[in-house]
């Protein structure tokens, strides 16, 4: 009698390997793409020479010969290509890190408030996500650019902001501070600052879950935070001095307005692109905050004000930190978006990286090199946003329990 064994035979065919089948398909694609990268770097040498083109990175120690509008790092005509790229990364790196701060919160205000119980708060807040998100970007950075020059005083003349500085045509001016000989002894006190206030923080949340009792951490992190590098300061002999913007308001009409070199002046052009990316972003970020919000189960809220807590301690203890699960993987594209939105920036002449780098290029004529180098930094600002933000949620994905 013949038996049919349910066990698989332990002799099968080569090419019905599954195993085998997948190493060769693995070897193949991956032939196939070191192929077509070898085709294409071949053919780019060739055509570059053919044009007479000179390949490499050798350009970048060669005179600019052009001035940018801002820059954060020294930097004249006389500097080299390379310099003025980096001005353009600097440029855009300091946009990004605060237009990322500004819209993330004014978007969770903004997401807050259209579940206000108030009709007048949650119909504003509702008229400006539907109207910003829905005028294109370019738009409205060109919008901003143009308001804040026909708003603006000549450069003769000055209007106060607020009481935070002066503004004209040439910019926003406002104090800056210079550190003197010893105020490195005030910056490491500030680093110990914060980590002193971090294991607060930390001692604070093992504290609430171990007795239920609360302690205001975070307003004790902000005293240590402001008082201690203070309190260094001042032991220290104060050693720096805040610089306030001078307006000259006498002698030639021509000459007449903020004196170059003192105070700091945020540009036109900054606050344009800034705006627009805040109030652009801040859209997005408030519906996903609304979604994350409403996602968390009602029960919650109803057990915690059973308790008697109060709604904006219900919110800030309870929902939100639930929420932010929900929140924090669509926070990330944001992110992302703001950052490489910002290239928009040429629109109005604001020095990024991509206006720096395009005029290196139109001069010198290395667009294979410069465009690699612009891919390389967008790459990597959303690499290193991803890795931190995914580090987060999953911080935040432990706490459940």
């Amino acid at each position: 009698m013949t038996t049919i064994s349910d066990e698989p035979s332990s002799k099968v065919s080569f090419w019905y390997d599954p195993k085998v089948r997948s190493i060769i398909s693995q070897l193949i694609l991956v032939g196939l793409i070191a192929w077509g990268l070898y085709a294409l770097v071949t053919n780019t040498i060739h055509n570059l020479e053919r044009l007479n083109i000179a390949s490499g990175f050798k350009f970048l120690s060669t005179e600019a010969g052009f001035t940018l509008i801002q820059s954060w790092i020294p930097y004249d005509k006389s500097a080299t290509y390379l310099r003025a790229f980096m001005v353009g990364l600097i440029n855009t790196f300091y946009v990004a890190i605060v237009g990322i701060f500004l819209a993330t919160i004014l978007g969770f205000l903004v997401g807050i408030a259209r579940l206000s119980k108030s009709w007048i708060i949650s119909r504003v807040a509702t008229v400006y996500v539907e109207v910003l998100r829905n005028i294109p970007l370019l738009l409205q950075i060109i919008i901003w650019y143009k308001i804040l020059l026909l708003l603006s005083p000549d450069k003769r003349g000055s209007i106060s902001i607020l009481g935070i500085g002066e503004m004209n045509v040439t910019g926003l001016w406002t104090s800056k501070f210079i550190a003197h000989d010893g105020f490195w002894v005030t910056g490491i006190a500030i680093g110990i600052a914060l980590v002193l206030a971090w294991k607060v923080s930390r001692w604070a949340h093992k504290r609430q879950d171990a007795t239920g009792q609360q302690f205001p951490s975070f307003w004790a992190g902000l005293g240590i935070v402001i008082g201690l590098p203070l309190l260094v300061f001042f032991a220290t002999g104060s050693p720096g001095v805040i610089e306030s913007p001078e307006f000259v308001s006498e002698g030639p009409m021509l000459r007449r307005g903020f004196k170059t070199g003192v105070g700091f002046v945020f540009i036109p052009e900054f606050l344009a692109l800034l705006f627009a990316l805040v109030l652009y972003t801040a859209t997005f970020i408030a519906e996903i905050v609304r979604a994350g919000i409403l996602a968390v189960d009602h029960g919650q809220t109803e057990a915690a004000g059973a308790l008697g807590l109060r709604r904006g301690t219900i919110l800030r203890q309870v929902v939100i930190p639930q929420a932010m699960r929900v929140i924090i993987p669509p926070l990330t594209s944001q992110y992302l978006n703001l950052t490489k939105n910002s290239s928009l920036a040429m629109a109005i002449g604001y020095p990024d990286v991509m206006g720096a780098g395009g005029i290196v290029l139109n001069q010198s004529g290395q667009a294979v090199e410069m465009i690699i180098m612009i891919m390389v930094v967008y790459l990597t600002f959303s690499l290193v946003t991803s890795v931190f933000m995914n580090w987060y949620n999953a911080k935040m994905s432990m706490v459940e329990r």
